[in-house]
């Protein structure tokens, strides 16, 4: 196996794994979510892959498919595929996540 840790981007995300089969496209990494920020900033997130995430620290609330949800420390969830969803830190520390994005072909 393979790791790469690309380093963070502006709204520190870090990419540590990705990879490209002919069945399925795998990226594995970890963000943090400072309190009172919003992601995205504004409107709703669209992506092609399955989001599966684990929340490390901390909590965040949000809307998926038009559903409400609230997750803290040591729950994970699972956004299919086109779904559009956004998440705000509602919480007063920073929230740590571990997720991976799944694409099957």
């Amino acid at each position: 196996m393979e790791v790469k840790e690309r380093g963070f981007d502006k709204k520190g995300l870090l990419t540590l794994f990705e990879e490209k089969t002919d069945n399925i496209d795998v990226k594995f990494g970890t963000v943090t979510i400072s309190p009172g920020e919003r992601v995205p900033k504004e409107g709703l997130s669209l992506h092609e892959e399955n989001e599966y995430s684990v929340i490390v620290k901390g909590k965040i609330e949000g809307e998926s498919g038009g559903e409400p949800f609230t997750v803290s420390e040591s729950s994970s969830t699972l956004i299919p595929a086109g779904e559009q969803h956004w998440a705000k830190n509602s919480g007063e520390e920073p929230c740590e996540i571990v997720w991976a994005l799944v694409k099957e072909k």
